[in-house]
């Protein structure tokens, strides 16, 4: 089953001119969510002459690190190559766009404001399985932004995402069964899509309910979590512009752990069911392992 089937959760840079106001109370069934997960980060895609592509989120699981999806950082068939730069934005927002920046622009002129300046810069890594299309059920949908210096611990108030160690869902999953099993989604994405399209730049956060983890679009590969109000333990939910961003669930000790990253939606109206590729699995904690040793990062 090919992407053109299955929505993945990227936002193209050049529709954010084409969103229209809306009541911030129209919200994908999230807040704002502040500062309460710092290291989760708006990321943007760029070409070879840095020409802004797609925005992803992603989150800071080291200092030179940011864990993301597939999708955002590897080859894309349509336009026949991957993305040679990515820029990363940690701040809460509204995140305001640089005016002198039209859609379909370098960034290489003296900009000063998104999508071309305030971040910072890394460079995208795909897991090396990706094929620039979501083959269901193991879509190898994760990849990655290394930053060749060590971000300033304020970007991110110190703060770093977690990994869960693998089989974490599956015990989870067996221990509580699938009724009771809440995850938090935090993105960068559209907040609304019908009756209008609402785009803040704005972390938002929001409560989720796992649906199943073995089904023929899931298969231990995915997550298939809730995604309309009134389904599951809501609200919450994600759109558009929300790939690559956490998955998370709160251990019994209070710290939370990713468990996913957001990869794509079977509505495009980013309603009912919703998935994200799995970061407690072999394939990726392999390839992380792999790509954190490959440039001497411990992991």
């Amino acid at each position: 089953m090919r992407f053109r089937i299955l929505l993945i959760l990227a936002l193209v840079l050049g529709m954010v001119g084409l969103l229209r106001a809306a009541p911030a109370a129209a919200v994908q069934y999230g807040q704002p969510d502040g500062y309460g997960h710092p290291y989760v980060g708006l990321v943007v895609f760029y070409d070879e002459v840095k020409v802004p592509l797609w925005r992803c989120t992603g989150a800071l699981v080291s200092p030179t690190v940011l864990l993301t999806a597939g999708h955002c950082t590897g080859f894309d068939p349509e336009l026949g190559f991957a993305p040679a730069y990515a820029q990363v934005w940690f701040d809460p927002g509204p995140i305001e766009r640089d005016p002198a920046w039209d859609p379909g622009e370098s960034c290489e002129g003296s900009f000063t404001g998104y999508p071309c300046a305030g971040g910072y810069w890394g460079t995208p890594y795909a897991h090396p399985e990706w094929t620039g299309y979501l083959i269901i059920p193991n879509t190898h949908d994760i990849g990655v932004v290394r930053f060749e210096e060590p971000l300033p611990a304020d970007a991110t108030q110190g703060q770093y995402g977690h990994i869960a160690p693998e089989g974490y869902l599956d015990r989870l999953a067996t221990r509580r069964g699938l009724q009771d099993v809440q995850f938090t989604v935090v993105g960068y994405g559209l907040q609304l899509v019908r009756p209008w399209l609402l785009a803040e730049r704005t972390r938002y956060v929001g409560t989720v309910s796992l649906v199943n983890l073995r089904s023929a679009l899931t298969d231990g590969y995915n997550l298939h979590y809730s995604n309309s109000p009134g389904k599951g333990v809501g609200p919450g939910g994600t759109c558009f512009g929300d790939s690559g961003g956490p998955v998370l669930h709160r251990t019994e000790d209070g710290t939370e752990v990713i468990v996913g990253v957001n990869s794509f939606v079977l509505n495009a109206n980013c309603k009912g069911a919703a998935f994200a590729y799995r970061t407690d699995i072999s394939d990726s904690l392999e390839f992380l392992l792999e790509f954190l040793e490959g440039f001497g990062i411990a992991p």
